[in-house]
């Protein structure tokens, strides 16, 4: 792997967070919107740039075994640099990564369903989600990557609270002093009274109470195709969608060159761990032709350096 700061980190009196940026499959878009980064003088502004990748190659657009091997150990590498202690030579205060193939994974033998999985094994952090942060929307996933058909089985009291918790406290994080949560039905019309479904009285509901209980400003369940219309409208803060494509749909409909998403709840030694990325894929079809759009990257950028900058202790500046 090859780990290239940069430039040097500049003294001033306010630490300037160092951020890994890896370049995600080498067949896809990552190495262009990552270039696109650090062309960006603005970008250099927020923070020091570490981009961990492997040297550029002419590879075929589609996944492969090696794409997946690359991109996998430079996942890997940030990781590995995020747990060491701040001050510590190679120590890295967030990670950006640029988009994967979970295909990729799979045929180098890598059997996670994505970043999310393998962040979550490696900082030990059971209670993790991927939270959407967009100009329009925010919105956080109770069940990530997994069949349609297995969700119901998948949803559980405990898991719908832990999402309203992490999701809140990310709100908070972000400068939103008493947010305000609604959770999405799974069933359309939120089950209408038990007509379609039962999960959403039976698992959805307790968890809204319980997280009243705990002085949060949780409305639902409300049904998925009005909720969202409300919150982009500002009526709530934060949705909490029950699964991949209930809440992924609208924010890329509204939101998918500004959207980023924010892996919650993962720590290491007791220190939060900052990891951002764009909201979409390796886009193959377009990789190498210069059509990539780099706004999601910068904004994965841009954000991952606000939530790490809150972590640093202010620095001496030299000159004074």
């Amino acid at each position: 792997m090859v780990a290239m700061p940069s430039q040097p980190r500049s003294t001033t009196p306010i630490a300037k967070p160092v951020l890994a940026l890896t370049t995600g499959d080498p067949a896809g878009i990552g190495p262009e919107i990552v270039a696109a980064v650090l062309a960006d003088p603005a970008m250099h502004e927020l923070a020091t740039l570490v981009v961990i990748g492997s040297p550029s190659t002419t590879v075929p657009h589609t996944s492969s075994a090696a794409g997946g091997a690359a991109s996998f150990a430079a996942v890997c590498e940030a990781i590995e640099r995020a747990k060491l202690g701040p001050g510590r030579p190679g120590h890295v205060d967030a990670i950006v990564t640029a988009p994967i193939s979970k295909e990729s994974w799979h045929l180098a033998g890598h059997r996670y369903p994505g970043h999310t999985e393998l962040l979550a094994e490696r900082f030990a952090s059971p209670r993790t989600a991927m939270l959407f942060v967009g100009p329009t929307l925010r919105v956080i996933l109770v069940t990530v990557h997994c069949a349609l058909r297995d969700v119901p089985r998948l949803l559980s009291t405990e898991n719908v609270l832990n999402a309203i918790t992490l999701g809140a406290r990310s709100c908070r994080e972000l400068g939103i002093t008493s947010p305000r949560v609604a959770v999405c039905g799974l069933n359309p019309h939120a089950g209408e009274g038990g007509l379609f479904g039962d999960e959403d009285a039976r698992v959805i509901t307790p968890a809204i109470e319980l997280a009243r209980q705990r002085g949060l400003n949780v409305t639902g369940p409300h049904p998925g195709d009005a909720v969202f219309l409300a919150a982009a409208k500002g009526q709530h803060d934060l949705v909490v969608a029950m699964y991949h494509d209930q809440g992924l749909i609208p924010v890329k409909l509204v939101d998918r060159e500004h959207a980023v998403n924010v892996s919650v709840g993962l720590e290491c030694n007791g220190r939060p761990i900052v990891r951002t990325s764009p909201a979409h894929g390796t886009a193959f079809d377009i990789a190498g032709q210069n059509k990539a759009d780099p706004s999601s990257m910068k904004a994965a950028v841009s954000l991952a350096a606000q939530m790490a900058a809150k972590n640093l202790v202010p620095m001496v500046d030299l000159k004074t």
